[in-house]
């Protein structure tokens, strides 16, 4: 039956929350068999681009434009780099540099997150390295003291990264303890559970498969709701000045 015209998705100045009933996919140059699901670029105001790509046994990735990030959602990866092939299988996660040589190939029917930013250079540090792993394998921390809310760190914090992306989960019924408005904007892509975010002056039920758009200074806040734990997946742009790259 037709909606009608109805959805949870929405696009205020300040955020934009994206449902899987809304996704329409496009294609990449130099993918094949793969086509992608857009869900922030330059274009909304957003200084970065992330997207979901939905492969084909065998479907490759085009080249990257700048510093690339891969999360595994379904299915296994092989990225070949540094003379290496790296196989990631779901929740396997890869930080490719910018200028990096690679290329990114489905093992099976796949799917990953992909974040691409622009690198940002530090006169007092050197670029960061290529790194590959699993979550599994990743040390979680409470956040602020809080056991009910887990943070992995995906990507070290480390002055030659300029962004960060970090895996969260909450508890059932766990929530953040404060309403944060800050500088970074955050891409985020809700990975299990689902639960209430607060955007703007909004808010919304969210759930497995949306995407949120947060621009810098949007009021935010979430809270997990029903029987299970919530999980997403965030970006961060970090440790650099807010005039650097103006």
């Amino acid at each position: 039956m037709h909606n009608l015209g109805q959805t949870r998705s929405s696009h205020q100045r300040n955020h934009l929350l994206q449902t899987p009933d809304t996704f329409v996919r496009t294609a990449l140059p130099g993918s094949q068999a793969a086509t992608a699901i857009v869900h922030c670029t330059p274009q909304i105001g957003a200084a970065f681009t992330q997207y979901t790509v939905e492969f084909e046994p065998a479907g490759t990735l085009g080249p990257a434009v700048a510093q690339r990030f891969l999360y595994v959602l379904e299915g296994g990866l092989e990225v070949h780099a540094e003379g290496q092939v790296h196989r990631l299988a779901k929740e396997g996660f890869a930080y490719l540099p910018a200028g990096a040589d690679h290329t990114v190939v489905a093992s099976k029917r796949s799917r990953a997150a992909v974040i691409e930013k622009r690198y940002v250079p530090l006169a007092t540090a050197k670029p960061g390295e290529a790194i590959f792993g699993q979550v599994a394998d990743v040390a979680g921390q409470p956040l602020m003291g809080d056991e009910a809310l887990e943070v992995k760190v995906l990507i070290p914090d480390q002055p030659g990264y300029d962004f960060a992306v970090n895996v969260m989960t909450y508890q059932a019924g766990a929530a953040l303890s404060m309403v944060e408005i800050h500088v970074m904007e955050h891409g985020l892509l809700m990975l299990e559970g689902g639960g209430i975010y607060r955007l703007g002056d909004s808010w919304y039920p969210v759930e497995a498969g949306d995407f949120i758009w947060m621009a810098p200074y949007c009021p935010q806040w979430f809270g997990a709701i029903g029987k299970a734990p919530a999980k997403y997946l965030i970006y961060k742009e970090t440790n650099r000045h807010p005039l650097d790259g103006a």
